[in-house]
């Protein structure tokens, strides 16, 4: 049983740590805000945008569509642009992003095809490096800046161009979460490259027709990196929200289990130091019957 001194002891430790998690709490929750702003006024930017170029892409025939458009014309090798974060301390946040990551590479890989991983954020490395060690094929590091932004979106899109275009791969498919609430970050999986099409209404009577310049297939060729690097550029916005949410809801949690802990340890200090006063009065008691 431990003494008093170690479970006083004990008890202002965990004290310490209950105002430590508290503070985090407080911190994640101002940081939260600008996180779920900046996600949230991002998604618009991204639907109009695909919406553009679906009205494009209908417009022009398969032979002459952008590489990026069509594709490679095969369907073997593929790479997971896994986005998590390069911070702990935020619940399943991380393992949620890996699993999804992990299931999606099980699946390619029942189906035949050669999977690699490209990964985003220094906390989904180990997990995926115990099961696929000889299939990451980059690391890009997000870490040097407190805030991914769009420099760090446009140098990732401009690298997977590259390799795109080089033929390293014929698929590329994205994961990372996106913002519900702070209790939910849905791990999403979609593809990136070759960019998908996307299904639009067919246009309605008095509708205005759209003639573009120069071309379709001039504006789409300026437009699919763009759409690229807004998808990545996004995906890192939902995961900084991601990451304020995890946080600020797992620090709560440690803060209540702290308090939980402190009252099951202050009651079994009070339990020991009140056995000890008994005992010391029992011995009292009898040494002085003796006399």
């Amino acid at each position: 049983m431990a003494s008093l001194k170690e479970l006083k002891g004990r008890i202002n430790s965990v004290k310490s740590t209950q105002k430590i998690t508290k503070a985090k709490q407080m911190v994640a929750a101002a940081k939260l805000r600008r996180a779920q702003a900046a996600a949230e006024a991002a998604r618009p930017y991204s639907e109009r945008l695909a919406g553009v170029m679906a009205s494009l892409a209908s417009r022009i025939s398969g032979g002459s569509a952008p590489r990026l458009l069509a594709g490679t014309g095969m369907d073997k090798r593929h790479l997971l642009v896994v986005v998590n974060t390069d911070k702990g301390l935020c619940g399943g946040l991380n393992a949620n992003i890996v699993k999804a990551a992990k299931n999606k590479a099980k699946a390619l890989l029942a189906e035949g095809k050669d999977v690699q991983f490209y990964l985003v954020g220094k906390k989904g490395r180990a997990p995926i490096k115990r099961d696929y060690a000889d299939r990451i094929e980059k690391h890009f590091d997000t870490s040097e800046v407190r805030t991914p932004g769009f420099d760090e979106a446009e140098a990732i899109a401009d690298d997977l161009i590259e390799r795109f275009e080089k033929g390293e791969f014929d698929v590329a498919h994205l994961v990372y979460p996106v913002f519900q609430s702070a209790l939910v970050q849905d791990p999403t999986v979609d593809q990136l490259i070759p960019v998908p099409s996307i299904e639009t209404d067919a246009p309605k009577a008095g509708d205005a027709v759209v003639e573009y310049e120069p071309d379709e297939e001039g504006i789409l060729e300026e437009l699919l990196p763009r759409y690229v690097k807004t998808q990545l550029f996004g995906a890192l916005l939902e995961r900084e929200a991601s990451e304020q949410g995890a946080s600020m809801t797992a620090m709560d949690n440690a803060t209540r289990n702290a308090g939980d802990l402190i009252k099951d340890l202050t009651i079994q200090y009070n339990r020991s130091r009140q056995a000890a006063i008994t005992t010391e009065l029992i011995e009292i008691i009898a040494g002085a019957e003796a006399l």
